[in-house]
């Protein structure tokens, strides 16, 4: 009698964080991400009118710096700041607030926001940036 057992996937359905620990120095398998835009003007220009359009600037304000959701200009990540996890994060969405977006935006758009996040200045004075003496 054969055994119905599913192959094994090569890849697991998950992408490897840069921000991971891997026990004994080995990483387990992980597919990567890869912003097929990074650095086009043209394609951050077009990943702003998405941004401004899928009202992401009514929770991180203009230009990303920061409202009710946080800044994702200032170089603080909670899931990740690689190009490959802010999209995960987009696409999926987040626990308490960001929404997930992949069931109704395309790969092309999601990577062109992250292309605009990415093109966006970093502030000079991050208000976070020292909590020294706020003991």
């Amino acid at each position: 009698m054969a055994c119905n057992k599913p192959a094994a996937p090569s890849v697991p359905p998950t992408v490897r964080s840069e921000a991971h620990v891997a026990a004994g120095g080995v990483a387990p398998a992980g597919g990567s991400l890869k912003n097929p835009f990074a650095g086009d003007r043209a394609s951050a220009d077009e990943g702003g009118k998405v941004f401004t359009a899928m009202n992401c600037d009514g929770c991180h304000g203009g230009g990303a710096t920061g409202w009710v959701g946080p800044s994702l200009v200032d170089g603080r990540w909670r899931y990740g700041g690689s190009d490959g996890e802010i999209y995960l994060s987009i696409y999926y969405g987040r626990p308490r607030g960001m929404p997930a977006y992949g069931g109704i935006l395309s790969g092309d758009p999601i990577w062109k926001v992250v292309t605009y996040l990415r093109s966006q200045p970093q502030p000079a004075d991050v208000p976070t940036e020292s909590w020294e003496g706020h003991r």
